[in-house]
């Protein structure tokens, strides 16, 4: 018999409570009214009296009141405005749940009570999806479009990337990518370490192949060598140039964003600063700067929830002082 995954009934109660009692087990008692083995124990579990027991009535009378009863999120008012502030500090429902746990915080919640709780009534009326990072009204993935070879010459494929690279066991293993704007040749430079997670950027005149690989070499020229050992690209005409860049260069499969999903998660959060209709002749450097500082210093799943400066402070050998 098939599985249901609905609230039970009353009549359902009712048919749980004349099996419990005659000595049924709860797998049993499930296997016989099509429920899991956790649904019962769950219900006969939750809807308990502490004295009486397990009662038909009562146990409706418990689910009806739990169902009328606000989010915790909206019955603690502290946790709340917590809640609020980190999402408006741009930080991500899991980073949060994350800090409060590192914190060992009074009141904690997991990202999912988090995620039900923005895309809840409560969230849509405030339209707190606003504030993460991909801003979707509803929650769910898009579908691909179709599929081109990219023209790049002597293009190594990511598949022939170091084993270090791929399982981010050391610094210095980089994935950029260039962030477009709508209406404009102006762009914005990324690049992401992928073991600690640290953003470096620059905004460009254009995307030509010249200037992108004259910026991304000045970017990499600047680290010390223990963090400058490879960089993954996508198949953009903007990458023409790679063999200028100072480390070896491995390129994507077409249409496979989530092999470098590092830089596609980075450009999503500083999409919140920089959407598509900014103006990026009218962003200065500082501006610019300032956005990736607050990237590097949001503590991250990822990295224990460590900041990404802390993270590649660590992996390179530096203490930090603040």
């Amino acid at each position: 018999m098939g599985q249901r995954y609905e609230h039970v009934s009353l009549d359902e109660r009712c048919e749980i409570y004349r099996l419990h009692a005659d000595g049924k087990s709860r797998r049993a008692i499930g296997r016989l009214m099509g429920r899991s083995a956790s649904t019962i124990s769950r219900e006969l579990s939750r809807n308990r009296l502490p004295v009486a027991g397990y009662r038909p009535g009562w146990a409706e009378r418990m689910a009806m009141a739990r169902k009328r009863r606000l989010p915790k999120i909206e019955r603690l008012s502290r946790l709340k405005s917590h809640i609020l502030d980190a999402l408006a500090m741009e930080q991500s429902p899991e980073q949060i749940a994350g800090r409060l746990k590192l914190e060992q915080a009074e009141h904690r919640v997991s990202a999912e009570t988090i995620y039900a709780w923005i895309y809840g009534p409560h969230g849509r009326r405030r339209k707190l999806h606003r504030f993460l990072v991909r801003a979707k009204a509803r929650r769910g993935r898009r579908a691909r479009k179709g599929r081109r070879e990219p023209p790049i010459p002597d293009r190594t494929p990511i598949h022939l990337r170091p084993t270090k690279a791929h399982l981010r066991a050391e610094p210095g293993h980089w994935e950029a990518d260039l962030m477009h704007f709508r209406g404009q040749r102006a762009c914005l430079l990324t690049c992401v370490d992928r073991r600690s997670r640290l953003l470096l950027a620059m905004p460009l005149a254009s995307k030509a192949a010249d200037t992108t690989a004259d910026a991304l070499r000045h970017l990499l020229e600047r680290l010390p060598p223990k963090a400058r050992r490879t960089v993954t690209l996508d198949n953009g005409g903007e990458f023409y140039h790679h063999a200028k860049l100072p480390v070896p260069a491995f390129f994507c499969d077409p249409h496979a964003p989530w092999q470098r999903g590092s830089i596609e998660n980075a450009n999503g959060i500083v999409r919140r600063s920089l959407p598509r209709k900014t103006a990026l002749a009218k962003v200065s450097e500082a501006d610019v700067n300032d956005i990736v500082w607050t990237y590097n210093t949001t503590p991250r799943k990822c990295l224990g929830f460590l900041t990404p400066i802390e993270a590649f402070a660590k992996s390179i050998g530096v203490a930090l002082e603040f």
